[in-house]
């Protein structure tokens, strides 16, 4: 066992605990009051980002919501180390506001290209002119509106902002997005902490809620995370779910229990489509995008009651051993408790896959023969998986971990489970079981 795979547990356990998040949010407020400010909230809008429009569209009510200041930078696009795959990106990101915003009735459709760039360059200016008249928050949601929907509507009589002084304020706001540690737009800033797009808002809610921050008669959230299926339902003939899982994804570590309850609830099969992890694929996962993801997982596995934290990073052999595995579990029928003992050993108990001994601990406990698995072990056929798995995701207009594919639905992201359950519900009998 190397020293960073003795030390990590332990450092992540702290790291990543809940308790420290608590006392760090504890102490940020004690500065705010020592210094009477108010609450301050940054917000990061990239112009051309369907998430952004989709945010920007909420600003108005979180301020009737909350009695906070809201400071708004407009940024560029995250730089391509964070965004390996970017036309991927920018193109599922259309598809996927137009999903989210149906879900929570926010006005966003997907035409199937990016706005011209001469409109956004014309709805940039217009919306840096709009901060220091202090319209930012009034106007953004229009503007971005018009931008993806009407962009003939941008020309209008409102001020624009100079060329000059509209690159001048990115360049600014790009510097403090990277110094503060995020990569993205559609990004909240308060007190320490980031909150990417509206799926995080439920966090930055509560913990205003928390403050007291609220204005009178807010008790709830305006985009709840929701509650998974618990009741078995008869479906006639379900279809498939596609799991496309990362062993070193920590979104796929979290959402991985819940995916095999979902299909045991509605009998649909869960076919495991593991893939390399992007680092390991030749593509680069900045620090600063680490870091988000692990403290982002952490919270969201709090709110689903996953255990979360105690690391020991899999990267590299560990991986590679932990996938050669998963062929021969499914093959004994023990896929699901495989993965997720890995899963758990790796992210929870900070079990060291490298090691003999707790691949051993993981395997023995998931049901199966230790003596067979290090035959299995010597068996390079998944890596030949692992591509096909990574190419038919890749045809699916998808790129991460975890992902899902199911009858008509194609989704990235843990915290899009509620798509793949509403598609498995389309085939709902009337009767339910007891």
């Amino acid at each position: 066992m190397s020293l960073k795979s003795l030390l990590m547990p332990a450092i992540s356990q702290r790291f990543l605990s809940r308790d420290r998040l608590m006392k760090q949010r504890a102490r940020t407020e004690r500065a705010r009051l020592a210094q009477c400010e108010t609450h301050q909230l940054h917000y990061f809008h990239q112009v051309d980002d369907p998430y952004s429009a989709l945010a920007a569209a909420c600003l108005p009510r979180l301020l009737e919501r909350y009695d906070i200041h809201i400071t708004a930078h407009v940024v560029s696009p995250p730089p391509d180390n964070a965004a390996p795959e970017r036309n991927k990106l920018i193109a599922y990101s259309r598809k996927d506001a137009q999903l989210l915003g149906g879900r929570w009735d926010l006005k966003f459709h997907d035409n199937g290209a990016q706005p011209a760039p001469h409109d956004v360059t014309l709805a940039t200016r217009l919306l840096i002119a709009a901060i220091p008249q202090g319209r930012f928050v009034e106007v953004a949601g229009q503007l971005s509106s018009d931008l993806w929907h009407q962009p003939a509507a941008l020309a209008d009589d409102s001020p624009v902002m100079a060329v000059a002084d509209a690159s001048r304020h990115m360049a600014e706001s790009d510097a403090l997005r990277q110094r503060l540690g995020h990569y993205l737009g559609a990004t909240f800033f308060y007190g320490g902490e980031w909150y990417w797009g509206i799926d995080r808002l439920h966090h930055l809610e509560e913990r205003l809620q928390v403050l007291g921050a609220q204005r009178a008669g807010v008790r709830d959230v305006m985009f709840p995370p929701g509650a998974d299926l618990q009741d078995p339902v008869r479906i006639s003939n379900p279809p498939t779910i596609d799991f496309y899982v990362s062993l070193r994804s920590p979104y796929s570590a979290i959402v991985a229990p819940r995916v095999f309850a979902l299909g045991r609830r509605t009998g649909a099969k869960v076919r495991l489509r593991f893939v390399l992890p992007m680092v390991m694929r030749g593509l680069p996962v900045p620090r600063d995008k680490r870091l988000y993801i692990s403290r982002d997982a952490a919270r969201e596995a709090w709110v689903r009651g996953i255990a979360f934290g105690r690391l020991n990073d899999p990267v590299g052999k560990p991986t590679e051993r932990g996938l050669a595995l998963i062929p021969f579990a499914e093959r004994a029928g023990k896929g699901e408790s495989y993965l997720l003992s890995f899963m758990r050993g790796v992210w929870a108990e900070g079990i060291d896959a490298g090691s003999d001994r707790g691949l051993r601990n993981m395997v023995e406990r998931a049901g199966l023969d230790w003596s067979q698995a290090r035959v299995a072990l010597k068996d390079e056929g998944w890596r030949t998986t692992a591509e096909q798995n990574r190419a038919e995701m890749f045809s699916l207009g998808l790129w991460g971990v975890p992902s899902f594919h199911v009858g008509d639905v194609a989704v990235w992201g843990q915290d899009r489970l509620w798509a793949v359950e509403n598609e498995l519900l389309k085939g709902k009998t009337a009767c339910s079981l007891s």
